[in-house]
C-alpha cells in the first residue's frame, strides 16, 4: 500500500470518528424506540422512564411479542444502526443462539450491539404447597422413591425453564417428568394448582406468589442467598453447583451503531441504574442490578453461550 492510499484510509478513519463523535454529542434529538419481546414490560418502562427524563426525549417501550422474543430481536437487528432502536435483551436470546443456530433470521453477536447487562435474574426452585417436601434434600428423596411420578413444569421445548429442569435432573439424580406449557405463567399456574409438582422459575415473576405462600421455595441459584429470601439456601451450597443457572436482561442497539452513541447510551442507563429508587424497585422484584461496559457485556453474551452450549451437552436437550 503506497503513502496516498494509507493517508486516504487514515482520513477517511479520522472522518468516521468525527462523524460518530458529532452523532454522539446530538443524540438523541427525537424519541428513542424500546423493542421488547416475550415477558413483564415493568423493568423497561422503568429504564424508558429514566432515560426520558435525562434525554429529555421520549423514549417509547414498543411490544413485539412471539416467537420468545425473536420477532424483537429481528425487527432491532435491521434498523438503522444509529441508537434510535434499543431492545431488551434477555438470557432467551443467547439459548436461541444454542438451540436454533442458523434458522434463526439474525444472528446475536453479529447484528446486534451490546450496550450494557442490565439485571441477573436468580432461578429459584418452587414446590406446589400441597407437596410433602420443604427442602430440595426431602424433593430429591421423595423422587427417588417414586421415580418418574414427580412433574417439573416449563414454559415450553428448549425455553430456559426448559433447560432449568433437565439440568435440575442430571444435576440431582432425580428422575422427573418434563411438562411442557405455552409459557411461563401456564406453567405457574399448573403449579399453583397441583397440576404439576415443581417448576424452576425466574424470582422476578415467583416471588410474589411464594411471598403469598401460593408457591413453596426450595432453592435458588446465585453465587449468594436472595435478600428477598433469606433463608432459602443457594444449589451450590447445597452441593449442586452443575445445577447453578440465572437468566439476565441487558440492552442491545443495531450492529453498526456508532460506538460514541452506544457509549452514551451506555452511560445515561449505568446512570439509571444507580438511582436509589430504581435499585429499591428492583431488588424488590428479586432482581440483581448490573450496569457494565459493552465490551463487559459482549464477553459476558460470549459466556453465557458457552454456558448453554454445556448445559445442552450436559442434559441432552438439542434443538427441533
Amino acid at each position: 500500500m503506497n503513502s496516498i492510499s494509507r493517508l486516504s484510509l487514515a482520513l477517511a478513519a479520522s472522518l468516521a470518528l468525527a462523524s460518530g463523535l458529532a452523532t454522539a454529542q446530538q443524540f438523541p434529538t427525537k424519541p428513542v424506540r424500546f423493542v421488547v419481546g416475550a415477558g413483564p414490560d415493568l423493568l423497561p418502562r422503568m429504564i424508558a422512564q429514566e432515560l426520558s427524563a435525562e434525554w429529555a426525549q421520549q423514549v417509547v417501550v414498543d411490544q413485539r411479542p412471539g416467537a420468545g422474543g425473536i420477532i424483537a430481536a429481528e425487527t432491532v437487528s435491521k434498523a438503522t444502526p444509529d441508537g434510535y432502536t434499543m431492545l431488551l435483551t434477555t438470557g432467551a436470546y443467547t439459548l436461541h443462539a444454542v438451540v436454533m443456530g442458523a434458522r434463526l433470521p439474525y444472528k446475536l453477536e453479529r447484528d446486534l450491539a451490546p450496550v450494557t447487562l442490565v439485571t441477573v435474574l436468580p432461578v429459584i426452585v418452587v414446590a406446589n404447597p400441597s407437596l410433602p417436601v420443604k427442602t430440595l434434600a426431602e424433593l430429591i428423596k421423595l423422587a427417588k422413591a417414586k421415580p418418574g411420578q414427580i412433574n417439573c413444569a416449563h414454559a415450553g421445548t428448549n425455553t430456559s425453564s426448559h433447560f432449568g429442569c433437565e439440568l435440575l435432573k442430571a444435576s440431582t439424580g432425580m428422575d422427573l417428568l418434563s411438562v411442557p406449557f405455552k409459557g411461563s405463567a401456564a406453567a405457574t399456574v399448573a403449579t399453583i394448582s397441583g397440576e404439576t409438582h415443581i417448576q424452576c422459575t425466574v424470582m422476578q415473576g415467583s416471588l410474589p406468589l411464594v411471598k403469598a405462600g401460593k408457591l413453596r421455595p426450595l432453592a435458588i441459584t446465585g453465587a449468594k442467598r436472595s435478600a428477598q429470601l433469606p433463608d432459602i439456601p443457594t444449589v451450590t451450597e447445597l452441593g449442586f453447583a452443575s445445577a447453578d443457572y440465572h437468566s439476565w436482561n441487558g440492552v442491545h442497539v443495531t450492529a453498526g451503531t456508532p460506538k460514541p452513541v452506544i457509549a452514551q447510551i451506555n452511560a445515561a442507563i449505568v446512570r439509571a441504574l444507580k438511582q436509589p429508587h430504581v435499585q429499591q424497585r428492583m431488588q424488590g422484584l428479586g432482581l440483581e442490578v448490573s450496569g457494565n461496559t459493552p465490551e463487559e457485556f459482549a464477553a459476558f453474551v460470549k459466556a453465557d453461550i458457552a454456558r448453554w452450549a454445556r448445559i445442552a451437552k450436559q442434559t441432552g436437550v438439542r434443538g427441533d
